[in-house]
């Protein structure tokens, strides 16, 4: 996914942050952020802001290597937890067919009594798919491979992990609220629906053309109406609780407060996703199945 240069337009001008009245249209090619000359710093390629001078200062003198929104680098560049992810959806797939039962026991299904008795398979169920559809986990691990390599770089490890989980944990509660029958769920689509929306806003923060990703988006939001079987709920869920979670990091102060910041918005929208299942739960009738 390309990042761009906003289109012109009095809603899109670009300013320096330390100097609002100061229009530019050069960016730091470490943060993106817009930088007037006086916030310029020459790098190796382009121009680095003030701030991240500072912070590639500390790091030089032996802190941690941080991304862009003070996460941690993963080493060599590789995307760790996505390809952890991957290889975890894969190998739950392998014991769905190698253990009977297995698929039941952590499924989620909308139903008051098992809400409340296994909370963990609002989660669990993320890790799952449909034993009866093999392009269902190949679609899903293709795209979490494209947009986890494309976000968690910016996030740095723990973010994106929280920021994915979160979005598991809020496609299922989108699936509890917006279901009016019981039915069983499985699929990384939740989560995954939650890097669209959590890339969306990375993007939309540095100043790139969001519109390919609308389209992307709009387009398998309308098959999750079209197709019969995908639950276009907890899709829906996923892409919000992303996108708010991504929001949380992307646009903490910098600073010392960042991390705290970044924590206490994290933990907000955790408390907000277990707060609408517990008002919620109680209310869910039964019925029907469907797979994400």
């Amino acid at each position: 996914m390309a990042f761009g240069s906003p289109a012109a337009g009095p809603e899109s001008i670009p300013v320096c942050p330390r100097h609002p009245d100061r229009v530019s249209y050069v960016t730091c090619q470490r943060c993106g952020r817009p930088a007037c000359p006086e916030c310029q710093r020459p790098a190796a390629v382009g121009f680095h802001c003030v701030d991240c001078v500072r912070e590639l200062s500390a790091e030089r003198k032996g802190s941690q290597a941080r991304t862009a929104y003070g996460g941690t680098v993963s080493q060599g560049g590789r995307p760790a937890v996505t390809l952890t992810l991957i290889g975890v959806c894969a190998l739950a797939y392998l014991l769905q067919w190698v253990i009977p039962g297995f698929s039941e026991d952590f499924a989620y299904a909308n139903s008051a009594a098992l809400t409340a008795a296994q909370p963990w398979r609002m989660l669990t169920s993320a890790f799952l798919h449909s034993q009866g559809f093999l392009l269902h986990i190949v679609l899903n691990m293709y795209t979490l491979w494209l947009f986890g390599q494309a976000l968690e770089p910016y996030l740095g490890r723990t973010r994106f992990l929280a920021v994915y989980l979160l979005s598991a944990l809020g496609g299922s509660v989108g699936f509890l609220l917006l279901t009016p029958h019981q039915e069983a769920v499985v699929g990384a689509s939740g989560a995954i629906f939650g890097l669209f929306g959590g890339l969306f806003v990375v993007m939309r923060q540095r100043g790139g053309d969001v519109r390919q990703l609308v389209i992307l988006i709009a387009i398998n939001a309308v098959l999750g109406f079209m197709i019969q079987g995908i639950a276009w709920q907890a899709h829906l869920g996923g892409l919000l609780t992303g996108a708010v979670s991504t929001a949380v990091i992307a646009y903490a102060p910098r600073g010392r407060a960042r991390t705290g910041v970044q924590i206490g918005g994290l933990v907000a929208v955790a408390v907000v996703l277990v707060a609408a299942t517990l008002v919620k739960v109680s209310s869910v009738p039964v019925h029907g199945g469907a797979v994400l």
